[in-house]
């Protein structure tokens, strides 16, 4: 394939092709695939009819460092951080992964169409029947540009070419606010050690200054036990998601629909409050 930047790069830990991927999960950053989509990636991990793909938006230059990485520079981080996407996608059993090689300004960047032109691109050529990617409630400001973007390529694709599901996944904020009626819920009890090791494989971040690998598993494990307050847990552990179809074959606005999810929210509190003060 032919990508925008020269630092973009592909590994293939399966066959030498992106023909027969079902499940693909942009991203912004070298491990949140992993962190957020590790429920596609174990049902694509021993299946015959399901094949994942990851895409990296970034480069990995913008990494926070401590300990053995505090005196890395730039460009030592970038080249860590790639080879440790590429192994976790061989532990994972990835189809492919792709990692476009883009600073974070630039997916930043609104009016830099580059980014949205290559995921069309490669939105066309895979045609994923389920996609995964950022939620736009995260704090992360990259991860919000890069859902910006996802939403805008997809809605550029013919309708017969998108994805059936397009959902928006947890990692600096989680969905547990989300009405429950609205949540997707997605089962990330399978294979708990790869759960784990594909985690402990950036070890760039565990060992330079960030438990990742304690916090994602512990708040799959906790959305499994506090999402029914009255019944018993009917996963050990899971992910939450929100539906992204809606908006993408609306008109409505990506501020107009994650708002609307927020005043739902609310809605919820204020009349729990109201109704046992009476």
């Amino acid at each position: 394939m032919n990508f925008k930047k020269p630092n973009a790069t592909i590994c293939f830990p399966g066959k030498e092709s992106l023909d027969g991927v079902t499940d693909m999960c942009i991203a912004a950053h070298q491990d949140d695939i992993e962190i957020m989509a590790y429920a596609p990636i174990s049902e694509c991990y021993d299946s015959e009819t399901r094949n994942f793909c990851g895409v990296v938006m970034t480069d990995g230059a913008g990494s926070p460092r401590a300990g053995e990485y505090s005196n890395y520079t730039n460009e030592q981080m970038k080249e860590v951080r790639i080879e440790e996407q590429n192994d976790a996608a061989r532990l994972g059993k990835y189809t492919a992964i792709v990692q476009l090689g883009y600073s974070s300004s630039e997916i930043k960047d609104g009016a830099n169409k580059d980014t949205v032109d290559e995921l069309y691109d490669l939105l066309c050529k895979i045609q994923p029947k389920r996609l995964y990617t950022h939620n736009l409630a995260d704090k992360h400001e990259t991860h919000v540009a890069v859902v910006l973007r996802v939403i805008e390529a997809v809605r550029r694709m013919p309708e017969e070419m998108r994805p059936e599901e397009v959902i928006a996944l947890e990692v600096w904020r989680n969905l547990d606010w989300l009405p429950d009626s609205q949540k997707v819920c997605l089962d990330t009890s399978k294979h708990p050690q790869l759960a784990e090791d594909l985690i402990t494989v950036y070890r760039s971040q565990v060992v330079g200054g960030k438990s990742y690998d304690k916090a994602a598993i512990g708040r799959r494990c906790a959305n499994a036990t506090f999402f029914e307050s009255h019944n018993t847990d009917e996963a050990s552990s899971q992910s939450f998601g929100l539906d992204l179809m809606p908006l993408i074959k609306s008109d409505a606005t990506p501020t107009e629909y994650i708002v609307s999810y927020i005043e739902q929210f609310k809605s919820e509190v204020e009349n729990t409050i109201e109704r046992l003060t009476k």
